[in-house]
């Protein structure tokens, strides 16, 4: 039997010897039973053009651009389409996206130089032109490489750019990919380390110090992140770029005066700077000055109408309200074919907030579900896998494995961890907390998650994690606890005790318990309607890919509740949960238990916390800074008639 893999592998030999009628049958039988098989889409659509069939191709493309909304070689191939039909424009800006998904696309370059060369853009022409000649002049595996990357095939291109560094161990291109890689698997260390040779052995290799900073921030290493964007600004202090590098590492230091410095010292030299006017927004807004926030968005939003990130930051601080004028300009640039993609994604969430806001349920959601769709087909996000990952840990993390581990791990008793779904009520309770003379709020925290990570192994398809925990000596367990205090040491300001509100770690509250057997764990839930709707309709910048469905959504909710049953049994007591809707009816009585769990004092600072003044970076960072509300709960009644997906995956749970 002719497996698929046969079947494309056939096609591409045979568009390879211009045989394009027997490419096109061979991948049609593909497309009948899987009308979005992306391989299949493509070489229909290479196939099709070159049999001049454009209407074909042109509706090929357009349904491998819905499966693959950022795959590079279905851009290039839109561009020569563009280009056999002599449309330059279209053909254009094809090619720039290309190249912006895929920066390994050598015809692709040349193409692109050409065009700018042909309506007199010379210096563009000149850059393109030498894109593809570096690419041309790059080792044959790295070109690979960086096909497989930008095409998602993680683990084949991580097996050859290795194989590759073997016999090139001082390749810098080779390792900065290979960090590259690690960031996208979650491997962070190992990136910072291949970024930080990398520097040593080309310190003035400007990409390789970019993705160096990158890296050091993912980690949260912010002030090693500061020093290297310091070192960049040195060498050109009026250099944009390395202005807004610097500034927004200097957010993240907490130098706020020195960022809004530098942001001030680029729109002197660049006014209309939709992305500089952007970040400056995001850093009013996190610092609590969101009037002026609104006042740099709208900025950004004059300067280029079409800029999503703008529009939804807007929409994001979740108590701004769009005028009619506002949301007719959005539904304008909606409209546009020549949207790109997160442009396309931003402003359909922000039009699903802004038809809320007006009580226009069906546009609404049929906007926060096209802005689902598309995130869904960019993540390709599995309900399968993930379910199937915290059974694991379920059967794994059993009540024998923490009675043989018992007095292992490190005895800091410092860690306050809020975890749970995100949207739960988990910024408000952290607001709270960190209100007390004796907590300090921090973020959300990557550690954890790291540690899961590593302790998975290398091997394709074969993890470790969660059963290499029954491995782990005593010492093993101490050190990584150790560890974690350290790593976290940073972001502290002095107090005794520290939360870490990364929403994601309820998956390894076992990995906690042996590593800080003395750490706090607080399981912040909301009402699963209220709580999973709230997430379909956020935009989150990453890590929260079961959010853009709903069944997606609603099966996570269920395997969440089912997993902390879980750690309820195998360990009784350990966990406090704090059922959001309780903190809204009795905001003092539910700050006191949550205090006696933690044996800390009451505060009255805790009730006042919408006036602590903290930066905040969550989506809810504008709602904790107003008294206590209920504007969320049942938010997601007007939509009932379109939920029952949701409903039907949270089953009992719901």
């Amino acid at each position: 039997m002719t497996t698929r893999e046969d079947s494309l592998a056939q096609a591409q030999k045979a568009l390879q010897a211009g045989e394009f009628e027997r490419g096109l049958s061979l991948v049609e039988p593909l497309l009948e039973r899987d009308a979005a098989d992306g391989e299949a889409l493509y070489m229909a659509a290479v196939a099709a053009r070159y049999l001049g069939r454009h209407e074909d191709a042109r509706r090929l493309l357009a349904a491998l651009h819905a499966a693959m909304p950022e795959y590079g070689r279905a851009w290039q191939e839109a561009g020569h389409l563009a280009r056999a039909e002599r449309d330059d424009t279209a053909a254009r800006s094809a090619f720039q996206r290309a190249t912006r998904f895929n920066p390994a696309l050598e015809a692709s370059w040349r193409a692109l130089a050409d065009l700018e060369q042909a309506i007199g853009r010379v210096a563009e022409a000149q850059a393109a032109r030498a894109q593809a000649d570096r690419i041309a002049a790059l080792p044959r595996e790295l070109v690979a490489v960086t096909h497989h990357l930008h095409e998602g095939r993680l683990l084949r291109a991580e097996e050859i750019c290795r194989h590759f560094l073997r016999t090139h161990p001082r390749n810098v291109e080779g390792m900065r990919l290979l960090a590259q890689i690690g960031i996208k698997l979650g491997i962070l260390d190992d990136a910072e380390f291949l970024l930080e040779s990398a520097t040593s052995f080309e310190p003035d290799n400007i990409q390789v110090r970019l993705d160096y900073i990158d890296a050091l921030r993912r980690r949260q290493k912010f002030t090693q992140a500061r020093e290297q964007a310091e070192a960049l600004h040195a060498r050109d202090p009026k250099n944009p770029l390395f202005q807004s590098h610097l500034a927004i590492e200097s957010m993240q230091t907490g130098d706020y005066d020195r960022a809004f410095a530098l942001f001030d010292a680029i729109l002197a030299k660049l006014p209309n700077d939709p992305a500089t006017l952007t970040s400056k927004g995001h850093a009013l807004k996190t610092t609590g000055a969101q009037d002026d926030a609104v006042v740099s968005y709208r900025a950004a939003i004059a300067a280029k109408p079409d800029h999503g990130d703008a529009w939804y930051a807007l929409a994001n601080l979740k108590t701004y309200r769009f005028d009619n004028v506002e949301i007719a300009r959005m539904q304008e640039q909606a409209e546009r074919p020549d949207l790109a993609f997160m442009d396309r994604v931003h402003l359909s969430f922000a039009l699903g907030k802004a038809l809320e806001d007006e009580g226009a349920y069906a546009e609404s959601f049929a906007q926060y579900e096209r802005g689902n769709d598309l995130k869904r087909a960019q993540t390709r996000y599995s309900a399968e896998t993930m379910s199937a990952e915290l059974a694991r840990q379920r059967e794994t993390c059993t009540a024998e494995l923490f009675a043989n581990k018992a007095g292992a791990g490190h005895d800091a008793p410092d860690p306050i961890f809020i975890l749970g779904l995100p949207r739960a009520g988990s910024t408000l309770l952290e607001q709270i907390l960190a209100s007390h003379s004796q907590i300090d709020g921090t973020l959300e925290l990557p550690n954890i998650l790291a540690l899961a990570h590593r302790l998975r192994g290398r091997k394709a398809g074969q993890s470790r994690y969660p059963e290499i925990l029954h491995d782990l000596s005593g010492e093993q367990l101490a050190a990584f606890g150790a560890k974690f205090i350290e790593d976290t040491r940073v972001h502290r300001s002095g107090a005794p005790f520290f939360i870490d509100k990364m929403p994601n770690n309820f998956r390894h509250i076992g990995l906690i318990q042996l590593i800080l057997p003395n750490a706090r764990i607080i399981d912040a839930r909301r009402a699963p309607m209220d709580c999973c709707f709230s997430g379909f309709k956020q935009l989150f910048a990453e890590g929260q890919e079961f959010t853009y469905g709903l069944t997606e959504v609603g099966r996570y909710y269920a395997d969440y509740v089912d997993l902390m049953a879980h750690w309820d049994s195998v360990l009784p007591g350990k966990v406090l949960r704090v059922q959001h809707e309780d903190v809204l009816d009795d905001l003092e009585g539910q700050t006191r238990r949550v205090l006696d769990y933690l044996e800390l004092p009451f505060e009255q600072a805790c009730l006042d916390f919408h006036q602590t003044r903290r930066a905040v970076r969550t989506a809810s960072s504008e709602q904790v800074r107003q008294p206590i509300n209920r504007s969320g709960q049942d938010a997601w009644k007007p939509y009932a008639q379109w939920l029952g997906p949701l409903r039907e995956a949270l089953g009992e749970t719901g």
